[in-house]
């Protein structure tokens, strides 16, 4: 029993990477906010998604959650995919763009958007033993090591990062920068979870940097 072998398997692995993937796929990379700026609850807030997905499920579930989340520290904010539609303001110049918003009360508009996406191939092994001792130094250990190599190969798998970035602008103020965020997202789970993880990281920062409080 001493010299029992400690094998971490293929499945044991899938299920360790899952769960450091659910635990941190979202991290804030970089973020600014304008000095002494912060959110009033009675200002509205216009959450407006720009992501190049065929079926538009991510720019909506961004959008949606993101409102959800200011709704939740009780701040005024509306979709514009729930607004104006998918092409709210496809075919427009700046004047009748601002024109619309203003017709609508808002005070901030934050964009969501997608800046790049990437694929990276990654091995991951099959087996790994990790002996006590050197595996060369007894059979036993350089046995199972070789083991695991030759009978429970790993294999390739493909990873995805998503790069958005996430800006408030003041559009009753010449249309001022407030605030600014970058995050990085390894391979999420479904376009759902990752509109979940990312509004909480984008909420969090911004009570962080005090542009919301906490409700």
């Amino acid at each position: 029993m001493k010299n029992k072998p400690r094998f971490l398997t293929v499945g044991v692995l899938g299920v360790l990477m899952v769960f450091f993937a659910s635990c941190s796929s979202t991290k804030v990379t970089s973020s600014w906010k304008e000095p002494q700026v912060s959110l009033r609850p009675d200002e509205k807030v216009l959450v407006m998604g720009l992501v190049n997905d065929r079926q538009g499920a991510l720019r909506a579930n961004m959008e949606r959650e993101m409102v959800a989340m200011l709704k939740q520290r009780g701040y005024n904010a509306v979709s514009a995919f729930d607004v104006y539609g998918p092409n709210a303001f496809k075919g427009m110049n700046e004047q009748k763009a601002m024109s619309r918003i203003r017709q609508s009360d808002v005070d901030q508009v934050l964009t969501i958007v997608m800046m790049d996406k990437s694929k990276e191939k990654r091995y991951v092994p099959g087996s790994m033993y990790y002996p006590p001792y050197p595996y060369y130094g007894r059979w036993w250990g350089y046995y199972s090591y070789m083991y695991g190599r030759v009978y429970e190969p790993g294999y390739y798998t493909t990873n995805t990062k998503y790069f958005l970035e996430s800006n408030l602008y003041d559009v009753k103020n010449n249309n001022q920068l407030l605030y600014s965020v970058r995050t990085e997202t390894f391979d999420p789970t479904s376009a759902a979870r990752m509109a979940v993880v990312y509004s909480q990281q984008v909420v969090k920062d911004m009570t962080k940097q005090q542009l919301i409080t906490k409700r």
